[in-house]
């Protein structure tokens, strides 16, 4: 079946202070990525530096497709913060919400890139990460109710005060209009708990979420299952109203509450560096809900997303345009 095409397709115009078709909240910090490949960290010799932090990313992803984005989120307030709020300004992020924490340092996080599907990351985020000292009380409520998507990551569940800011936001929200989604994100080493303590606030997440997004370890943690249909059923049971179980090298299944089932293989690709083609798949996510596409469109065209960022070294500046998902879907390489 071939996707309508989307690259050419006007958006609807956006009134200055209106509704963000995307908002995100959660993670960001400094990639810093070997420009060396299949080299661990203790032989590498240059770094690139890049933005980093899933829900960040997802929110260039979608920009980099024409939407209109924002992050909340938390950083030192140092050089490098300076950087990632420029950073996000330069790829048409607003970024009124990421604002500066005394005391605390902007994280840094290294990887090593070992294709096609080794890429350990070392995260440095102690003694507290900026974005999860986001509290309820400097959240804009009435901004996050009118966004048309508000995508939240488990690991803003991790810790308090994020822990609750997260929660408010999505209850604040209204499920009869807009979408919620909950990126599952399950990263071990933000729980000391581990999925036992996670499970619970997980539940609470999912009862305000209108989609669920994860992989087979994420859904797992969720809900306990982990053969996909069982997953994917699980999440809907839970509340939500489109299920994305990511499958690896199987693809990516999808099932809605209508009762509709997609399964879509992956795009064949030249993996450079895995990390970043989750949050291309993510924003090219949004983009297909803000359009209104059925599920094996969206399924389609987040795959082809994420194949070109897989194909990439970086995350951020690997998020592709429009035109090259579309020659994706039209049967060209990533």
């Amino acid at each position: 079946m071939t996707a309508p095409s989307a690259a050419n397709r006007p958006h609807e115009p956006y009134e200055p202070g209106g509704p963000y078709d995307l908002i995100t909240v959660g993670r960001i910090g400094v990639d810093l990525y070997p420009l060396q490949t299949g080299v661990g960290l203790a032989d590498v010799e240059t770094f690139g530096k890049f933005l980093g932090g899933s829900p960040s990313n997802v929110a260039v992803a979608a920009a980099r497709l024409g939407r209109r984005t924002a992050v909340i989120t938390r950083t030192g307030n140092d050089p490098f913060g300076r950087y990632l709020r420029r950073e996000l300004r330069e790829f048409g992020v607003d970024d009124r919400w990421a604002t500066p924490v005394e005391g605390l340092p902007t994280p840094v996080t290294f990887c090593e890139i070992f294709p096609p599907d080794h890429f350990p990351l070392y995260f440095y985020r102690r003694p507290k990460a900026p974005d999860l000292a986001i509290r309820t009380e400097e959240l804009d409520l009435d901004a996050i109710r009118r966004a048309r998507i508000f995508w939240v990551t488990g690991t803003g569940l991790c810790e308090e005060p994020s822990r609750s800011a997260t929660l408010a936001a999505l209850a604040h929200r209204d499920k009869s209009g807009t979408a919620t989604v909950f990126d599952l994100d399950w990263r071990p080493m933000f729980w000391a708990g581990g999925p036992e303590q996670a499970r619970p606030y997980y539940a609470r997440a999912l009862a305000h979420a209108t989609v669920a997004v994860g992989n087979l370890d994420e859904c797992e943690v969720a809900t306990g299952e982990r053969e996909p249909e069982a997953a994917a059923r699980a999440l809907l049971a839970a509340g939500v109203e489109l299920a994305v179980v990511k499958m690896g090298p199987k693809g990516v299944l999808a099932m809605d509450h209508a009762g509709a089932r997609v399964e879509v293989p992956p795009v064949p690709v030249e993996v450079v560096n895995g990390l970043g083609a989750g949050d291309a798949f993510g924003g090219a996510l949004c983009h297909g809900l803000l359009a209104g596409r059925p599920p094996e469109h969206l399924m389609r065209y987040a795959n082809a997303a994420g194949a070109l960022v897989a194909g990439r070294l970086a995350c951020s500046p690997a998020m592709p345009y429009p035109h090259e998902v579309e020659a994706v879907l039209e049967g060209g390489a990533a």
